[in-house]
């Protein structure tokens, strides 16, 4: 299926922002506050987050990753695990309407609450609305700690990896980018990232981090888009360029998108970036390709490239 790099990798984003501070609209409902008494006490793991295709992956490559630890401490209180500041940390448990909730600067929607399981919907606001869209397509489910150690007899470490079906949803768009090498639309984001290795001291590689809070860009633009400057010396001209590329199962680096300035200056550049591409990065760097799951496949990067005489 064609996509829209940055639209839908804007929807998906949304995932990581859904703070609001304003009332919550929805289709209304007859349900009410819900009572936490039964709860109150019990820490819960996340052990699954899914699309609800019922996979941790889609098509962008984006992984939904289960993270979270809490525990209702009242009626109006709850606790998560801060990985910053490595311990619980209490929230106050603000309710909306109907089963909508918010709490550590995310809204869900509770769908089940029992002794053993909790499971939340995690939604996605556009001004005062909830989004329908894939931003809240996103369900949780908790596990208790004594049903994790003395009913399933089990980790939330070992139920937290990816399933079977995600290994195979993987392959299939692993084998569909290999059939494409240089295909921007069959490319998709690598939980490991591109890697390059320098083959020469004429060239060094820094991987960048683009996060900027402010601009709404979590850390989650770094995995799906990486972006990397290369710095090259002894080159034949001072140059600087910025481009998006495809780098493939073989580690061959296809140009993708770039700046060109007016039309008549495109097939120029083309030529000079691709050139930039074929002498010295190929030549000077080993290309390890983007792998998820183990399984190598192409994946989109950015580069800022630039270039020295002296």
């Amino acid at each position: 299926m064609t996509k829209s790099p940055i639209l839908y990798a804007q929807m998906v984003l949304g995932l990581f922002i859904c703070s609001c501070n304003s009332t919550t609209k929805e289709s209304p409902q007859v349900t009410g506050r819900k009572s936490f008494d039964a709860v109150i006490g019990i820490k819960y793991y996340e052990v699954k987050r899914r699309f609800s295709t019922g996979l941790s992956f889609n098509e962008l490559g984006f992984q939904q990753e289960p993270t979270w630890i809490i525990q209702f401490k009242g009626q109006d209180t709850i606790s998560a695990y801060s990985p910053q500041k490595k311990r619980m940390q209490s929230f106050y448990l603000h309710y909306d309407h109907g089963n909508v909730y918010n709490f550590a600067k995310e809204w869900f929607k509770i769908k089940k609450i029992s002794k053993d399981s909790l499971v939340f919907q995690r939604l996605h606001l556009t001004g005062r609305e909830i989004s329908k869209d894939i931003r809240s397509d996103v369900n949780i489910t908790y596990y208790a700690e004594d049903y994790i150690n003395n009913v399933l007899k089990t980790s939330a470490s070992e139920l937290q990896k990816p399933t079977r079906a995600d290994t195979a949803y993987i392959r299939q768009l692993a084998d569909r980018s290999n059939r494409n090498p240089g295909n921007l639309d069959s490319a998709f984001a690598g939980r490991e990232p591109v890697v390059f290795e320098p083959l020469s001291n004429m060239i060094r590689v820094k991987r960048v981090s683009t996060v900027d809070k402010l601009l709404g860009r979590t850390e989650s633009y770094d995995y799906l888009f990486p972006k990397y400057r290369i710095d090259i010396d002894r080159a034949y001209e001072d140059f600087g360029y910025e481009f998006s590329a495809v780098v493939d199962v073989n580690g061959k680096i296809h140009l993708g998108k770039f700046h060109s300035g007016l039309p008549e200056n495109y097939e120029p550049r083309k030529k000079t970036l691709e050139a930039i591409i074929n002498v010295y990065l190929q030549n000077l760097l080993k290309v390890v390709p983007g792998k998820t799951l183990g399984i190598p496949h192409s994946s989109e990067i950015n580069v800022a490239v630039t270039g020295t005489k002296k």
